[in-house]
């Protein structure tokens, strides 16, 4: 028996013919689908965007598939955009203090519609008010780093709370009052 010799993977895989997918009936089809939707949903829940897109990267599945059993997955109450953006949106709130705009951003980074997305941070935001979460930001960053002393440090505490989504209004009112209340301090 004659040694093969070795060769680098790209060129086995240059010598091998492309092999298209073979096609499913579109029963079996159809089955595959819906178990793989049901395996993405058990990892996590997902918006209906991001699950279609992730059904339609297989070979074997089509359009027409694919938004049947989207439909059959709506029918049952495993997909609903509007459950998934005020749970999203609740459970960042309470993880860490964030700002509706930071809020807005993922939610759209995960295909939720915008209206959607609107209407359940309406319902977080009633919840807890933005004001209330971003004292809870600017008390977690001042126990971790300190009150600001520096124009610097001030800075630094801005820019922080700009990044965490808070709106420019808010931030610059909070920071100032707390410039005012530390240099009232430095003068007793």
């Amino acid at each position: 028996m004659k040694k093969r010799r070795w060769q680098p993977k790209e060129r086995q895989l240059r010598e091998e013919p492309e092999r298209a997918p073979r096609p499913l009936d579109p029963e079996k089809a159809r089955e595959r689908t819906v178990q793989r939707a049901v395996k993405l949903l058990a990892a996590k829940p997902r918006p209906v965007a991001e699950l279609r897109e992730r059904l339609l990267e297989k070979q074997w599945t089509d359009e027409a598939t694919v938004e049947a059993v989207l439909a059959k997955l709506r029918e049952y109450g495993y997909l609903d955009d509007e459950r998934f953006a005020f749970g999203y949106a609740s459970y960042r709130v309470r993880q860490k203090p964030v700002g509706r705009q930071r809020l807005a951003r993922d939610l759209q980074m995960k295909k939720v519609p915008r209206e959607t997305a609107d209407e359940a941070l309406d319902l977080v935001f009633e919840e807890t008010p933005e004001e209330q979460l971003i004292d809870r930001a600017i008390e977690k960053r001042t126990r971790l780093r300190g009150h600001p002393q520096t124009r610097a440090e001030t800075k630094s505490l801005f820019d922080h709370l700009l990044r965490q989504g808070f709106s420019y209004e808010l931030v610059i009112n909070k920071v100032r009052a707390m410039s005012e209340v530390s240099a009232d301090e430095d003068e007793l």
